[in-house]
């Protein structure tokens, strides 16, 4: 197989109990659409407790029985966040400190320089981000991760990564390498996985191949790059 072809995504899921939570981002075979999915998983019943909501083109997690919520710290936060030609995509509160960046004039890499991976030892959860940038019927992405340099947690690794559109391809950065105690951090470069021109079929087969008892919720946009209208599907377990 040629180092350049694209993985099939829903195969990376079925042999992943537990990916943690994902981004992905990339561009339909037809290359009319660009393509944004932010996916999130659980384990404990705090990770479990939880919804997408979507208004005004952001989507935000939101505790699905507020009573229950134990701990809001980690786990809700704005995931999804335009701005002005920007799509922010992140696995955390980053989102609003991209966001402050852009509106500084720095750069995703800059922006991100002020934050570190969670602070929930021993797993340490990466930071995960993706940054796509609209212009001229066009556009190309960045993703970032912040990940510990050791188990310790006494340092933090950066890691950038930025892409161009090709039609049919994007790339999946994802928490975690799969299910363990401490949980192991995602590792190498975002994994290349081929795309699909139909959002609700892309959809469907996203959710359907994620873990079954650690699925949480999926988020899904596709963007037209003649226009700038987008189209979103959005799943979440509790509804």
């Amino acid at each position: 197989m040629s180092a350049y072809m694209p993985l099939s995504l829903t195969e990376l899921l079925r042999n992943n109990p537990y990916p943690g939570r994902g981004i992905v981002i990339g561009t339909t075979p037809d290359g009319r659409c660009a393509v944004s999915a932010y996916m999130i998983m659980g384990r404990s019943e705090n990770s479990r407790n939880r919804i997408f909501v979507e208004q005004d083109g952001v989507v935000r997690t939101e505790p699905f029985v507020p009573s229950r919520l134990e701990d809001p710290s980690l786990i809700i936060y704005p995931a999804v966040r335009p701005w002005q030609n920007r799509l922010i995509v992140t696995n955390g509160d980053q989102t609003d400190t991209v966001l402050s960046g852009l509106k500084r004039g720095q750069s995703l890499e800059e922006a991100l320089r002020v934050r570190s991976f969670e602070p929930d030892a021993p797993n340490f959860t990466p930071r995960i981000s993706g940054l796509l940038t609209f212009a001229d019927g066009s556009f190309s992405y960045e993703m970032s991760i912040l990940k510990s340099g050791d188990e310790a947690g006494t340092a933090c690794a950066r890691y950038h990564f930025a892409y161009p559109p090709i039609p049919g391809t994007g790339h999946f950065l994802h928490t975690y390498q799969g299910d363990g105690s401490p949980l192991p951090a995602f590792s190498g470069e975002p994994e290349r996985v081929q795309m699909e021109d139909d959002l609700d079929r892309f959809t469907d087969a996203v959710w359907n191949a994620l873990n079954a008892d650690n699925r949480i919720s999926l988020y899904v946009r596709y963007t037209d790059l003649e226009g700038g209208a987008y189209r979103s599907r959005l799943i979440n377990r509790h509804q």
